[in-house]
């Protein structure tokens, strides 16, 4: 018998499990099918910090995630691991985020070019892009040994690395964003890797990206709509506005999902920002939006999206952060990544669906 079988017939999945491990399951590194890369960075962010230590808030959280999935059969059993977090990198966040703030500062005064301005945004940019580079690296270590990959951020600019490492192993794929904030903003603050900036930087740097699309969106400035346009047929936006505008004359769900999904290719990246959700599911994230999703709009849309033959290549997770006395933001966070992880597995052929339903 396997390792892995081993494991799986001693595991109870209605017991306590392992709370140290990401959904106290019993897997590590090598018996997981699926490996999730924490990357606790937040220099950029322009409004609440906290996302940084998003991942093992979400780890926290979700030990209180009940495995059994009734759609999908013995999903437990793929195996989820999630890496240690990296403190060095956690480290090098917490450093750069205060001369980001020294910088923001000198920004506003008009002084960015100073001598002091240029050494702080040049060790910044230098920073984000070992980060950048960092990721792609573990990435490929997680790929090139036949396993799943979903990145757990962490702020949005986290998992750029992530969709370079899945570009070099696939010709072609389309992105699905989910996220208040179209993110197409040129070096944002004159960071390059701004988490402003993650849709710019992906579509000027991985030209394997056939299509993106973004659902969600209601926060955003006239320069991100006009290089929106720019783009042509690369881009597809589905306004928050719109989708309830939608709604509210009678237009499904189903049907808009329908349309979203057939503007996607067969392979597909899914990048989450948890703003895309209502602010109530979502109230500690660094710049929380009103309107969004409800969560079983996002499950059922992702749901829909596997089940239309869409293979997801990876994901990543981010803008998730805890706050004052409540895990809510990692309690949401953690369910959302566990759907996301199951979802992937039955799209790669690791689970399967139960036709029974």
């Amino acid at each position: 018998m396997s390792k892995k079988n081993q494991i799986i017939k001693n595991f109870d999945p209605n017991g306590l499990g392992n709370i140290d491990h990401i959904f106290a399951l019993p897997f590590d590194k090598d018996t997981a099918d699926l490996i999730l890369l924490p990357v606790p960075w937040e220099v950029t962010v322009s409004y609440e910090a906290g996302t940084a230590k998003g991942p093992e808030h979400i780890k926290n959280a979700s030990v209180q995630v009940d495995l059994y999935q009734k759609d999908i059969i013995d999903a437990w059993k793929m195996g989820i691991h999630m890496l240690p977090i990296h403190e060095d990198l956690f480290s090098k966040s917490e450093e750069n985020r205060t001369k980001a703030e020294q910088y923001i500062s000198l920004l506003e005064e008009g002084k960015e070019d100073s001598k002091e301005g240029s050494d702080l945004s040049k060790a910044i940019n230098t920073a984000c892009t070992e980060m950048v580079e960092w990721v792609k690296k573990e990435s490929l270590e997680i790929l090139n040994k036949g396993k799943l990959l979903g990145l757990v951020g962490g702020d949005h600019s986290t998992p750029l690395g992530a969709v370079h490492a899945l570009a070099s192993q696939n010709e072609s794929f389309g992105v699905l964003q989910l996220d208040a904030h179209m993110d197409f903003r040129k070096a944002y603050e004159n960071f390059t890797y701004s988490h402003a900036s993650i849709s710019y930087n992906m579509l000027q740097e991985v030209p394997q990206i056939e299509k993106l699309v973004q659902v969600g969106i209601r926060d955003f400035c006239e320069e991100e709509v006009k290089f929106a346009e720019s783009q042509g047929d690369r881009v597809s936006i589905f306004y928050d506005e719109d989708i309830k505008v939608g709604m509210f004359e009678g237009e499904s769900w189903t049907i808009i999902c329908d349309r979203i999904i057939k503007e996607l290719p067969d392979k597909v990246y899914i990048s989450f920002d948890i703003d895309g959700l209502r602010p109530e599911l979502c109230p500690n994230t660094g710049t929380p939006v009103p309107g969004g999703l409800s969560y079983s709009e996002v499950i059922y849309l992702l749901t829909k999206l596997v089940k239309n033959g869409k293979k997801i290549i990876g994901f990543d997770l981010n803008e998730v952060a805890p706050g004052e006395n409540t895990d809510w933001n990692g309690n949401v966070g953690a369910r959302i990544l566990y759907r996301l992880c199951n979802l992937m597995g039955v799209s790669q052929g690791r689970l399967e669906w139960d036709e029974s339903l």
